[in-house]
């Protein structure tokens, strides 16, 4: 019942190599090493240096290792910059989708959890979303991951594929003091970043109409994520029906300048933010229910803001 994980060496891909480690699902790891860090793969985990857009390559490897399902997470994850590389964007998320989807229908491959992303959604207007909001991507790293859901729907309609798309927002934290968010675009590191260098964090608007004038955005830690993934492929193996796409978030989320009072508490350092003008764009509140996947996938917020910034400032390497 072995599960390959692509982007296994990813900072999500390796905390769900884990996941299925400590469940006792034996579990391979693919990923070309564009982003990942191979010594997040642990050495009695089957690694394959290899681009999900090399059929023939990922065809092999299902089976050499007999593998049952799935879980798709390598592809190009920075939305800002996707703006700038649509062509390059497109080619990983979707014909990088494509291929894979391919070698697992060449090699008799049935099940997919597949990574999709909030950025779905665009700026929905609504003040908690659900799996039925209207999705309205606003960038190409948006579109490809609802595009990849697409394709798994088309798929699964062709050949019987079983399958469920996991739609999340900001994931954060560490469940291992190796594993570490490496993104260059992301809050927490950024931030934790800026507290261990001196410098002082920046809020980008402290106008909005939130409780204390700093955007709300929905923040869930990696493991708990890591965890629901399993669950999903532990679902589809055993032919439980799920839902085609499932929302992984907090219901209540999380304001800026609370995470900026919680990096102060955590690290010890004393800070008062910078405050600089809004960025364009930058909705006051995004939000989700996980409620769905509370029922089906063992969703729940099991740590709370600050164990997901002490465990990323524990693991942020200095």
């Amino acid at each position: 019942m072995t599960w390959l994980v692509t982007g296994g060496a990813g900072y999500i891909g390796s905390h769900v190599v884990a996941a299925f480690t400590e469940a006792g699902t034996p579990v391979v790891a693919l990923d070309s090493l564009a982003s990942g860090h191979r010594e997040f793969v642990p050495d009695d985990v089957p690694f394959a240096d290899l681009d999900v857009l090399d059929t023939a390559g990922v065809e092999a490897l299902l089976r050499e290792h007999g593998v049952r399902g799935v879980v798709h997470l390598a592809g190009f994850k920075y939305a800002g910059v996707s703006v700038e590389r649509p062509l390059h964007t497109y080619e990983q998320n979707v014909t990088g989708t494509a291929h894979l989807l391919q070698a697992m229908a060449s090699a008799g491959v049935g099940d997919i959890v597949f990574s999709s992303s909030a950025a779905t959604f665009g700026t929905p207007d609504v003040d908690l979303v659900t799996e039925t909001t209207p999705t309205s991507p606003e960038s190409p790293y948006g579109e490809s991951k609802l595009i990849g859901e697409w394709l798994l729907a088309d798929q699964a309609r062709a050949t019987g594929l079983r399958h469920t798309s996991l739609r999340y927002f900001n994931v954060v934290g560490s469940g291992s003091p190796h594993l570490y968010d490496s993104s260059p675009h992301n809050l927490f590191p950024l931030v934790l970043k800026a507290v261990a260098e001196g410098r002082t964090p920046r809020i980008y608007g402290d106008d909005y109409a939130t409780p204390d004038g700093t955007c709300v955005r929905d923040y869930v830690h990696v493991a708990d994520l890591a965890t629901s993934h399993v669950a999903a492929a532990r679902a589809l193996t055993q032919g439980r029906p799920l839902e085609p796409v499932y929302n992984l978030g907090s219901g209540e989320g999380v304001s800026v300048r609370q995470i900026m009072d919680a990096v102060a508490r955590v690290t010890g350092v004393d800070f008062e933010p910078e405050v600089a003008p809004r960025r364009p764009g930058d909705p006051a509140r995004i939000v989700a229910t996980g409620e769905l996947a509370a029922r089906d996938l063992d969703w729940r917020m099991r740590h709370t803001l600050d164990d997901m910034v002490r465990s990323a400032w524990e693991s942020a390497p200095r």
